[in-house]
């Protein structure tokens, strides 16, 4: 039975998806070591083990290698640019999405779609972290809270305050002087996902915003950043019948499997 995969080594996890001709086998997200080639080796072989039965032992027709650290997998046949796997994803999951915005741990993508989902214009911040899947991890920090728990107390929130740094590290400066001078903790929170909703739709409007619109990446799981995006654009956040985080290697593995065939 072929199989092939893609792999997405980004700042802060490892992905990879195994497909076979049917459809995904596996996908398993694992954290980013140091050397980008040790990260897709345990995601990959985290993928294999997920598989039961004999068809985790056969050897890939293709594999694809994406993300920042996709140029430091030797053993992949290609290297493909996250954007265009990203696309290639989203696309596959629901052809209706016309725009797209990846917020990765260290970088914020944006990408209008054409109808085939390649990519007709992309927009990217990777000068800083500010809006990103380390933004947050440091604004959960500060509060020594778990993401999933800082994203339930900005939900809480009745009276958001402005966070106006624009910098990660200000901006982390700033909420531990809000906290200092007594603010409520879910406003403060609150206000720390706005700083972001307030960077993915400036993002989102380079390219131009077209339903359908969606998150991808990690950050698309928080429940709190999700309602804001949508109550700020007053446009509805498709939400795939896929893991976000792993859009990127989903389209690894598809465009592993089509140069296949």
């Amino acid at each position: 039975m072929p199989l092939w995969a893609g792999c997405d080594v980004g700042s802060t996890t490892g992905k990879a998806v195994i497909l076979d001709e049917s459809g995904v086998l596996a996908g398993v997200i694992v954290e980013s070591t140091l050397d980008p080639e040790i990260t897709a080796k345990k995601a990959l072989g985290d993928a294999r083990a997920a598989i039961e039965g004999p068809a985790g032992d056969e050897e890939f027709e293709r594999l694809v290698g994406t993300g920042y650290g996709r140029l430091q997998i030797p053993f992949a046949d290609e290297n493909i640019s996250e954007i265009t796997c990203h696309a290639l994803g989203a696309h596959h999951l629901d052809p209706e999405i016309r725009t797209l915005v990846d917020i990765g741990g260290q970088d914020l993508k944006a990408i209008a779609l054409n109808d085939d989902g390649t990519v007709m214009e992309f927009a990217m911040n990777d000068k800083c972290a500010a809006g990103t899947g380390r933004f947050f991890e440091s604004m959960a920090r500060t509060f020594q809270l778990s993401l999933e728990q800082f994203s339930d107390l900005s939900l809480t929130s009745t009276r958001p305050v402005s966070i106006t740094a624009q910098c990660s590290v200000f901006a982390e400066s700033e909420v531990v002087s809000l906290v200092a001078k007594k603010q409520a903790p879910a406003d403060i929170a609150a206000g720390a996902q706005l700083a972001v909703v307030r960077r993915v739709i400036s993002m989102a409007r380079r390219v131009g915003i077209r339903p359908a619109f969606t998150i991808s990446g990690g950050c698309a799981k928080n429940r709190g950043l999700m309602k804001l995006i949508e109550q700020r654009l007053k446009l509805k956040v498709a939400r795939l019948d896929f893991d976000p985080q792993l859009l990127g290697a989903l389209g690894a593995a598809l465009l592993a499997r089509r140069k296949s065939a």
